[in-house]
């Protein structure tokens, strides 16, 4: 018989130990469902949509900001501006700040490794996506829209085809505009592919198609912006025609169409509050219907 009690009083210490441990385990689980359950209620109802800005090679993150006083100058509602630059140890650093009850901050993502050249570019989309990643936990924003100048297009676009995934389910891009951009770097034809170019076309279906492409191209002359060619831009279609929900190619002429002076120029400005700001903070008209050359 008490061979028996001891056998028991072991099965329920053995019973009682492994509800203990279920318990302990639990514990940890409903308090991350329930913070989890929190940022998702938070990131739903959310009324920010950031513009993020990728600058090209050789820029910082100061780039855009003759650009972004423009904008604000035409604005009845200021944007507030974040500017960001990873290093490469990986450390963030900012500037700046993202005013309370600002739906469309701009926020400018800029490099210590900000050289030229397919491989810097993966390693720049990575650090964006590091960036990425932090403004999704701070902000709990469930869209937003991205600018990029020069390689800062091909940056949205290897992200796109290489990161976004990662979020597509609860954060929402909206609309993307290239200045500029070398899909083809130098090349003028496709006949030339890149390995850049190759590898945008291949994995294109990985970009979202609610997405609104616009690519704006500058010509100082009649086949170059000064430094990329015009063909070069326009290889963009390639990789963005057919698979995204519009395709908008747009050129720009005259003063200050030269690639380095585009983001400074006073149609660039415009194009931007017609078409990559939202409508309702900017008295601008629906994005969809405007002037340029549309392509589904």
């Amino acid at each position: 018989m008490k061979k028996i009690a001891r056998t028991t009083l072991h099965s329920r210490l053995v019973l009682i130990s492994l509800m203990t441990i279920l318990i302990l385990m639990a514990i940890p689980a409903y308090i991350w469902m329930k913070d989890n359950n929190k940022y998702l209620a938070a990131q739903h109802n959310s009324r920010m949509s950031p513009v993020i800005m990728v600058p090209g090679s050789s820029a910082t993150q100061n780039r855009f900001n003759p650009l972004i006083q423009k904008i604000n100058a035409d604005s009845p509602k200021k944007h507030s501006v974040l500017r960001l630059e990873v290093k490469n140890n990986g450390k963030i650093t900012s500037q700046g700040w993202i005013n309370r009850g600002d739906n469309e901050p701009i926020i400018v993502i800029g490099f210590e490794n900000n050289h030229d050249g397919y491989q810097n570019i993966k390693k720049q989309a990575k650090m964006v996506n590091q960036v990425f990643e932090r403004l999704t936990e701070e902000y709990n924003f469930n869209n937003f829209k991205a600018f990029g100048h020069s390689n800062g297009g091909l940056i949205w676009t290897y992200w796109l085809e290489h990161y976004y995934s990662e979020y597509q389910d609860t954060i929402t891009i909206k609309r993307l505009m290239t200045l500029g951009t070398p899909y083809n770097f130098a090349e003028s034809s496709v006949s030339h592919p890149t390995q850049m170019f190759s590898d945008f076309v291949k994995y294109r279906d990985r970009i979202p198609k609610n997405l609104l492409v616009y690519s704006v191209a500058g010509t100082e002359t009649y086949t170059s912006d000064g430094l990329v060619p015009e063909g070069s831009v326009n290889a963009g279609k390639y990789i963005y025609q057919k698979q995204v929900a519009h395709y908008t190619s747009m050129t720009v002429t005259g003063k200050d169409a030269q690639h380095s002076n585009l983001p400074q120029n006073k149609q660039i400005v415009r194009l931007i509050e017609e078409y990559l700001l939202d409508p309702n903070d900017n008295g601008n008209p629906n994005p969809q219907n405007k002037r340029g050359t549309t392509q589904n």
